[in-house]
């Protein structure tokens, strides 16, 4: 297991297995989020083999299913949402925990300066550089946000 820290409430880790989830709950994870399809796993490593793990080791499960082709604001709200119900940290997975650190920073827009996310991800050992341009458009307030704009 590969857990990389990104705050101290969020942590990122490639694909995980039942066999895991009890040193997941010794490092101190309240909340495992799969972000992983399970299309992409074989069944011993499915979800609900992983939510019934977790629960079994007292952690609370949840997933949000990340494509590239279904990365969008509402996958994004569905993360955040997970974190902030999460009355402890929290440890992500997906295949690499790449797609993780994707969505977090995404959804640090506007809590985070730029420059942070990417430190925090570049830290864990995810270069992510090549979202800046991304981050900061999401970050620029549209013309209807604008004092005065009709």
């Amino acid at each position: 297991m590969d857990i990389r820290r990104i705050s101290p409430d969020y942590a990122v880790s490639p694909q995980i297995a039942p066999e895991d989830v009890p040193a997941i709950a010794e490092a101190g994870f309240t909340t495992v989020l799969c972000n992983r399809p399970d299309e992409e796993v074989p069944s011993e490593l499915s979800a609900e083999t992983l939510r019934i793990a977790a629960e079994a080791a007292g952690l609370r499960f949840a997933v949000n299913s990340v494509t590239h082709q279904g990365l969008n604001r509402e996958t994004v709200d569905r993360q955040m949402q997970v974190l902030e119900a999460s009355d402890g940290p929290v440890l992500a997975y997906c295949a690499s925990g790449t797609r993780s650190s994707i969505v977090w920073s995404l959804g640090q827009v506007g809590r985070m300066e730029t420059d942070d996310i990417i430190a925090a991800t570049a830290k864990a050992g995810y270069d992510l550089e090549r979202l800046r341009p991304q981050l900061e458009a999401l970050r620029e307030p549209s013309e209807d946000d604008e004092p005065g704009a009709d």
